[in-house]
């Protein structure tokens, strides 16, 4: 893993965990999961999640021993696991291994880990030997037994070395696709973001971990706590073509009301892209772990909206019933657009969420903070149901996590490049600003032999404010694929973000060839409008 990956893994350079002082939800008092040979089930875990939500919150936080308080993050990165002593090192014929981060940094509570054994769970104490404090200036002799776990990483037989996925920090937690680079982090939850009141980031308190009999497949399962919501998870984790998969069901149960529950959070970077360049001083030309938001939404409509690094936090809703998948992707995987040859980019793979049941009414938001570099995760986005959040109500999910270089594929063409300017026509002078917008479609019916070569295609642009010109839309067979070309004149007496959709049609009889593009844009302030007129013009 890279350094930059396992600093986000570790959850240090993670932009929505910046916002919290560190303070990590304390196991619930008398919850007595730590008892050998207690009977366990996800059944119970939701009877545990319900209990402990009609009871105070109660943080803890561990006051850690000086010599690991005065640890640098070189220091503990160095710690390492004894893998020998991994979960299900000794079991023969075992797909996965476990092991466990030490606690230090920012992690100063512990989590309590389990083995589900015959349907009775098992504690998995905390032990000096467990790990390797070698170049760490740490004498294992002078830590307490009982110290406690900070997380863990899931490692699979086709590679022992490599980890394939890691919870760690809050209740955040990532994968790797085929390519087994790490990029964007998803979330148990999400609570209050992007409201002017502080975010609330509850916290994976325990684990327990369970083999099957199928190959390739683990369960994990853990106890979710905050302040103002429980909750009971089950991941059903399997190893497809080098993908991981994930299944997972929750249980919430609210504390108190909650403003703004999110579901299925997905956390991403995005600093530059063809797109947004407003802080390109980098020598690389993109610098992003995802590059837009894909939905698929419940009346079958795809959408596709390019990410951006805005000056000022952007918050958008798109409104839904009972969504078919979002998720936040990396569509563009050529190395030569990032020219990063230590964290490649092009390899970070995209999470695709596919919910399961009846989601009902809500809605997908996206959060778009501003960032200055790529060690920050500016980039948010969940689902929001309609429905109220109470205390005393049960909210069930279930939906599917797919980590993958294979993000999923609309019939239609799909947008693959979107490129931003100033706008006008070369050669003439300008006499109003405007800003051009030249988008890319590729694959589907726009594919070489999709059409026939007298089929006329056409662009169709809706904009929420200003005046749209100069449109087109015409072959490009460098992508085997189609280009559509317009510029937005904004208002002169607004500056409100305009709104911006956009699909390619047959003219003939009207059918879509392309999924939908949608972008907000921010017009400039009118000092900054230059027209940029050449003199010899």
């Amino acid at each position: 893993m890279d350094r930059r990956a396992l600093l986000k893994a570790l959850g240090v350079l993670g932009g929505t965990l910046l916002l919290t002082p560190g303070r990590l939800p304390a196991a619930p008092p008398g919850a007595g999961p730590m008892r050998r040979g207690e009977p366990f089930s996800y059944a119970a875990l939701k009877g545990m999640a319900r209990h402990f939500a009609g009871r105070p919150y109660h943080a803890h936080e561990k006051t850690l021993p000086k010599a690991i308080q005065a640890l640098t993050w070189d220091h503990y990165q160095a710690i390492r696991y004894r893998p020998d002593h991994a979960l299900w090192a000794d079991r023969p014929g075992s797909d996965f291994q476990v092991q466990f981060f030490h606690m230090g940094l920012n992690f100063t509570t512990p989590v309590k880990i389990h083995e589900v054994i015959d349907g009775e769970s098992h504690p998995v104490p905390y032990r000096t030997d467990l790990f390797d404090f070698s170049g760490t200036g740490v004498d294992a002799g002078q830590l307490p037994e009982g110290l406690g776990f900070a997380g863990f990483r899931l490692l699979h037989h086709s590679d022992w070395k490599r980890d394939v996925a890691a919870f760690l920090g809050a209740s955040y937690f990532r994968a790797t696709g085929a390519s087994r680079q790490f990029g964007l982090s998803a979330r148990g939850l999400a609570v209050n973001t992007a409201l002017p009141e502080p975010e609330e980031f509850p916290e994976f308190t325990h684990f327990w971990f369970e083999r099957t009999d199928h190959p390739d497949r683990v369960l994990v399962y853990a106890f979710l706590d905050s302040p103002s919501v429980t909750g009971a998870y089950r991941f059903t984790i399997d190893r497809v073509e080098g993908d991981v998969i994930m299944d997972v069901d929750t249980a919430l149960y609210p504390r108190r009301p909650i403003e703004r529950l999110g579901v299925a959070p997905l956390t991403s970077m995005y600093q530059i892209g063809e797109n947004s360049r407003r802080v390109a001083w980098d020598w690389r030309p993109e610098i992003h772990d995802s590059d837009g938001l894909a939905l698929h939404t419940g009346g079958g409509e795809w959408l596709w909206r390019p990410l951006v690094n805005p000056p000022q936090l952007r918050f958008n809703s798109y409104s839904d019933d009972n969504p078919r998948g979002f998720g936040l992707l990396q569509r563009d995987q050529d190395f030569d657009h990032y020219q990063d040859d230590g964290v490649f980019y092009e390899r970070r793979p995209s999470l695709w969420v596919e919910p399961r049941g009846d989601w009902g009414k809500g809605a997908v938001q996206l959060v778009e903070i501003p960032t200055l570099d790529e060690t920050f995760d500016n980039i948010v986005a969940f689902w929001r149901p309609d429905r109220p959040v109470q205390p005393g109500e049960e909210y069930l999910f279930g939906y599917r996590l797919s980590w993958t270089g294979r993000p999923p594929r609309p019939r239609l063409a799909r947008c693959v490049a979107t490129r931003t300017g100033l706008g006008g026509v070369i050669g003439q002078v300008r006499e109003y600003f405007s800003w051009r917008f030249v988008v890319d479609f590729r694959g589907g019916p726009l594919s070489d032999g999709g059409l026939p070569d007298d089929v006329e295609v056409v662009p169709v642009i809706d904009a929420s404010a200003g005046r749209v010109e100069i449109t087109s839309a015409r072959p490009l067979h460098q992508i085997d694929g189609y280009r559509a070309m317009f510029d937005v004149v904004p208002p002169e007496d607004d500056l409100a973000p305009i709104n911006l959709r956009l699909f390619l049609k047959r003219k003939d009889n009207g059918e879509p060839l392309t999924e939908t593009w949608i972008y907000q844009w921010s017009p400039p302030p009118l000092e900054q409008r230059d027209l940029r007129n050449p003199g010899h013009l």
